[in-house]
């Protein structure tokens, strides 16, 4: 890497407006309506949008509580209400389109708290840490690779330099033009890296994304690679809210929506959708029947296949997205997510949240009793704790209950103590609703546009031209779906922000 490059690298490291925004009035300049179909990050993020410039907008969502796979409801236990979420989320600081909606109910950010360290374990090496890295690369890859335990010298010697290039030379059409067809698992097996360095630095990372790197798209690794790593100067620096999801974010955002003329209805699923004369009509399981000029669909890959599906007008309006839906709506495996209520703690010193490698079923472990307000009162009151394991892409067909005893047994394996802590409370749900990046699917994937004309897509398995991922790909195209719908009524649109836009050895 020459000086050049570096200079180069540090001053391109910075946020990046995909778009700009602005571009008409900041209102819409005549009436109008706008239906979001999901309530998770996505479609709030363009129902937020979409109100403060005077849309009529409703959002339908088919659970009883808004948030999709970042929801939270209220559980009962036996000695009182707790409230239970469907898996721990990191709020990444390069997150920064997902961080604009929530300043909305918080300018500040206040409710979100750092999160110090992010400790990997191992039932085999020793705990490896990415969290406390400085954070602008190159500074960061450097850092890693001198302090990591699991990648010596003598192993950057015996590596394979010329396959290890593409994670530093990530370009948002010339990275799926040449390694879409291609696995993350034999991508990870042409750096010929030590069994440890590869299962305690990379396969944590292709995980965390709910896929199996046998399964997965070298492309898409090497861009989240460049999302995560390579291409923002704030690193693997995360924050978490200090509350749980639907007090610190759901209802003020549902608040907020109606503040600014909009409607949130939970518990009504959407069952067809059918063109109008003058918009769209959906129609809901429960008979009931919503009309609006735009329609933004911002559900899971599953969800949005069987609402394609089942609205055959669709087939007429909108050819491409139907033809595109039997390969997008498959799922990725199954995730499961364990919460235990137990009558004592670990250790003091155990991180709050620690990723794992090589266990048969867990990849990673919450102590939300050191996260969350509610889970901490519980825990001062009880004398207990309050722990999440989360699988992200898990065996099939087993049942919840048995996935959760197979992390907990290896819970304890990694941490001893664990064993002898009695169960006190447990619920636990395996879903399989993640996006699926399967090889050589990229250039199938539909993006926030469809061949319909006011008819959209947003969410965290639709395609984007700049770097994304998870809860910040959602945010991005609830974004951008509604800032079509702003520019067709002649209203300002939102900007929309990414990281760097091309790994430091790429050609723009």
């Amino acid at each position: 890497m020459t000086l050049s490059q570096v200079v180069g690298w540090l001053i391109g490291v910075r946020e990046h407006l995909v778009d700009p925004g602005g571009g008409g009035a900041p209102r819409v300049p005549r009436p109008t309506t706008a239906l979001v179909v999901g309530g998770g990050i996505a479609g709030m993020s363009a129902a937020v949008v979409l109100a403060e410039r005077g849309i009529r907008v409703t959002v339908l969502e088919a659970a009883p509580a808004l948030g999709g796979r970042l929801g939270a409801w209220p559980e009962v236990l036996a000695d009182g209400i707790q409230v239970n979420e469907h898996g721990f989320h990191a709020f990444f600081r390069q997150y920064y389109n997902w961080r604009s909606i929530m300043r909305r109910i918080d300018p500040a950010l206040a409710f979100l708290k750092p999160v110090a360290g992010y400790p990997v374990l191992s039932g085999r090496w020793p705990a490896e840490e990415f969290g406390r890295l400085p954070p602008a690369p190159p500074m960061n890859l450097l850092a890693l690779l001198a302090r990591s335990p699991s990648l010596r010298l003598a192993d950057l010697r015996r590596m394979d330099r010329d396959a290890a290039l593409p994670l530093l030379s990530y370009h948002p059409a010339g990275t799926y033009a040449e390694f879409d067809d291609t696995t993350a698992d034999a991508l990870l097996t042409s750096l010929r890296l030590p069994d440890r360095a590869r299962a305690m630095l990379f396969e944590v990372f292709s995980h965390s994304f709910f896929n199996h790197e046998t399964a997965m798209s070298a492309a898409e690794m090497i861009a989240q690679f460049h999302f995560y790593l390579l291409g923002n100067p704030e690193g693997l620096a995360f924050d978490c809210p200090d509350e749980d999801y639907a007090t610190a974010i759901w209802q003020p955002l549902a608040r907020h929506v109606t503040r600014h003329g909009g409607r949130v209805v939970t518990g009504v699923a959407a069952a067809r959708l059918d063109r109008q004369p003058d918009g769209w009509r959906v129609t809901a399981a429960d008979g009931s029947r919503y009309t609006a000029r735009h329609v933004v669909l911002a559900v899971d890959p599953p969800a949005l296949a069987a609402l394609v599906a089942a609205s055959p007008g669709l087939v007429a309006e909108a050819p491409r997205l139907v033809a595109r839906m039997p390969a997008f709506g498959q799922a990725g495996p199954p995730y499961a997510v364990a919460r235990y209520w137990l009558d004592g703690d670990v250790r003091a010193d155990r991180a709050v949240f620690s990723g794992v490698s090589r266990q048969p079923t867990l990849d990673s472990v919450a102590l939300y009793h050191r996260l969350e307000n509610e889970s901490r009162r519980w825990a001062e009151r009880t004398g207990g704790s309050v722990v999440e394991l989360h699988a992200y892409a898990c065996e099939p067909g087993v049942p919840a209950g048995e996935l959760a005893e197979r992390m907990r047994v290896e819970l304890c394996r990694l941490w001893p103590e664990a064993a002898g802590l009695r169960v006190r409370e447990l619920r636990a749900r395996v879903e399989a609703r993640a996006p699926a990046f399967a090889p050589g699917s990229h250039a199938g994937r539909p993006g926030t546009r469809t061949d319909a004309e006011g008819l959209y897509l947003a969410g965290d398995g639709i395609r984007t031209e700049f770097p994304s991922a998870l809860m910040e790909r959602s945010a991005a195209t609830g974004i951008s779906a509604a800032n079509h719908i702003l520019r067709a009524e002649g209203a300002a649109a939102e900007p929309v922000r990414s990281v760097r836009p091309h790994g430091l050895l790429a050609r723009p």
